[in-house]
């Protein structure tokens, strides 16, 4: 059999899988937002989402401050500690921080803001550990079956999947609502690594949740499905683990660079290379 026979082979049946392995999250109001009446009607595809955004106010905005990400009650109730709950909200706020950074200046929680943000997990569906292990022990496991094929990109088993649910708004400093979002994502197959931990998913998803709602408030418009824009330097320095822009970002912690996507490339758990927040400067 030819290489190409075989890594077709090898690629196919998960491949097939893959298809319909997505988990599935409802997009329900978790009664934390100012306001729900100004949303659109649900849309999108892997996630799900309702949107509001006052594009010409955010264009007066000069500063912005993050308040740390909450849990509701039922949420917290789906994840058993505290450290992992700590560690979801911390990506999801670290993602934000670093890439608002590119239009406005971040200031410390609790600081004069032109703009305050708040978000708030409302779900979340724990990733099964053991589907997990199995699944990065089959992909790993691919590299090494067929050497001479060279890298091949194996579908995660579909089974086991974790996923995350947020609302967050974007409130003036009079507390109007000048942007909002509902937004429910499921872990898919194809595009989520499997990671040895109850919030392996749902940690990866804070980052997904964070990039469309910062592109939102960015632009002042409903973020595109595909954001082919070039990463601002600082959002590279940052992503290397680097320091931020902004000293009111070191206060959900660093990027964990390259020691991260190895990590994650091997099923490791986040909480292994995840950096511990630091204390804004001032605070």
């Amino acid at each position: 059999m030819s290489s190409w026979s075989r890594r077709f082979a090898w690629v196919a049946l998960p491949l097939s899988l893959a298809v319909t392995g997505c988990a599935s999250v409802p997009l329900n109001e978790g009664g934390t937002l100012t306001s729900y009446g100004n949303l659109g009607a649900p849309e999108g595809k892997l996630a799900k989402k309702r949107l509001y955004v006052d594009g010409r106010h955010l264009a007066t905005v000069k500063t912005v401050s993050i308040v740390p990400t909450a849990f509701v009650p039922t949420a917290a109730a789906r994840v058993k500690s505290a450290a992992d709950r700590s560690l979801v909200a911390n990506a999801l706020d670290r993602a934000l921080c670093v890439a608002l950074s590119d239009k406005y200046r971040m200031v410390p929680a609790g600081q004069p803001a032109d703009l305050k943000i708040r978000s708030v997990v409302t779900d979340v569906l724990p990733t099964n550990k053991a589907m997990a292990g199995i699944a990065t022990v089959v992909t790993v496991g691919a590299g090494f079956a067929l050497p001479d094929t060279g890298p091949i990109g194996v579908p995660r088993l579909p089974f086991g999947l974790g996923g995350l649910a947020v609302e967050a708004e974007a409130v003036d400093s009079s507390g109007v609502q000048r942007a909002a979002m509902v937004w429910a994502r499921g872990a898919n197959a194809i595009q989520d690594n499997p990671r040895y931990s109850e919030v392996g998913d749902a940690y990866g998803l804070a980052s997904k949740f964070a990039s469309d709602f910062s592109r939102m408030l960015i632009t002042g418009e409903k973020p595109k499905m595909l954001d082919v824009s070039l990463p601002s330097r600082h959002r590279v320095k940052s992503w290397f683990g680097g320091k931020p822009k902004y000293a009111a970002c070191e206060a959900f912690g660093r990027a964990p660079g390259l020691a991260g996507v190895v990590a994650a490339n091997y099923g490791l758990p986040p909480q292994w290379t995840d950096k511990k927040p630091k204390p804004a400067a001032g605070q």
